[in-house]
């Protein structure tokens, strides 16, 4: 494929579907492993997508995205063996086209090495530290069993035990957004005018998910309490990896134990099985740090940034 032949077009709900096959095709346990991830941040980092051909026959994606007027990628999406194809088609790309360095953010650790970047002379690769997607055992993350997350297990039950009768959890549906919506809503009210830089954004992103949650391949979860929605919870699965991501996990502070019975009955209740617990990245944040750490991961996935030296 020539690179003049390349074209980028913003992502959207109806591609999705076209772009699902590539995904899960090599090791990757990152949040970005699936399709949601970008989907969210698509409008406020100006993501554009183009699907990439070899000898005719469609192998992958790649990425175009702008973050305050600097353009940047994201690591293709492809089989292990079109990796390096897609790699430097992209590269190529930004350098004849843009006429730019080359720059991926958030790259996995496994494509990374797949390709040998950190010893290839024409870029530098940094891990970026704060961006590392936290793992959790699926069974010790569904049971809360033993000592370590035994303060979860309580404030668990002290929501069973102080709401008993008064609470339901259940799947939510496309048709259940505007509750999404007015939950959301007071969420980011309570938060008031000094909150983390993300939350807006991240807000827009959920809109526009259950605006499209018809095209896009996600399992939605709610507590309602007293008929009013107070929690709710975006995520998705990687086959490959035998991977939930938890994309989105909001619920109202003032309910006692009711992000710790959300978390685990979500996981109960829409991935019985999943070996792996994806709850992404703390951006840094020290509160979302203590959150993540305090439920105990059995590992991280690291993220790295590369930039061509030019």
């Amino acid at each position: 494929m020539n690179v003049e032949d390349i074209k980028f077009k913003p992502l959207e709900a109806k591609d999705i579907e076209e772009y699902k096959p590539f995904y899960g095709l090599r090791d990757n346990k990152t949040c970005d492993s699936v399709p949601i991830e970008s989907f969210i941040w698509k409008d406020y980092y100006q993501v554009q997508v183009a699907v990439v051909q070899k000898d005719g026959t469609d192998v992958g994606i790649i990425w175009q995205m702008c973050d305050e007027g600097k353009y940047y990628s994201a690591m293709p999406i492809c089989a292990t063996e079109h990796l390096k194809y897609c790699f430097e088609l992209s590269v190529e790309y930004f350098n004849k086209i843009l006429k730019v360095p080359y720059r991926i953010s958030l790259a996995d650790e496994e494509a990374v090495r797949e390709l040998k970047l950190e010893s290839d002379k024409r870029f530098k690769v940094k891990e970026q530290e704060e961006l590392k997607d936290y793992l959790y055992d699926g069974d010790a993350m569904r049971s809360l069993a033993g000592k370590k997350l035994h303060k979860k297990k309580n404030h668990y039950n002290k929501f069973i035990k102080e709401y008993e009768g008064r609470y339901i959890y259940r799947e939510l549906v496309c048709s259940d957004r505007d509750d999404v919506f007015r939950m959301l809503a007071k969420w980011r009210d309570d938060k008031g005018d000094e909150v983390e830089e993300h939350l807006d954004p991240e807000v827009m992103g959920v809109h526009e998910i259950l605006k499209n949650c018809r095209a896009l391949d996600i399992t939605m979860g709610g507590v309602y309490v007293d008929d009013v929605l107070e929690a709710f919870t975006v995520g998705s699965y990687n086959k490959r990896e035998d991977m939930a991501v938890i994309h989105i996990e909001k619920a109202n502070a003032n309910i006692n134990g009711i992000y710790q019975f959300i978390n685990k009955t979500f996981l109960c209740e829409e991935f019985p099985t999943a070996k792996l617990i994806n709850r992404e990245d703390d951006l840094g944040i020290e509160g979302l740090r203590r959150a993540k750490e305090s439920y105990m991961p059995i590992g991280y996935a690291r993220k790295y940034l590369v930039e061509q030296n030019l």
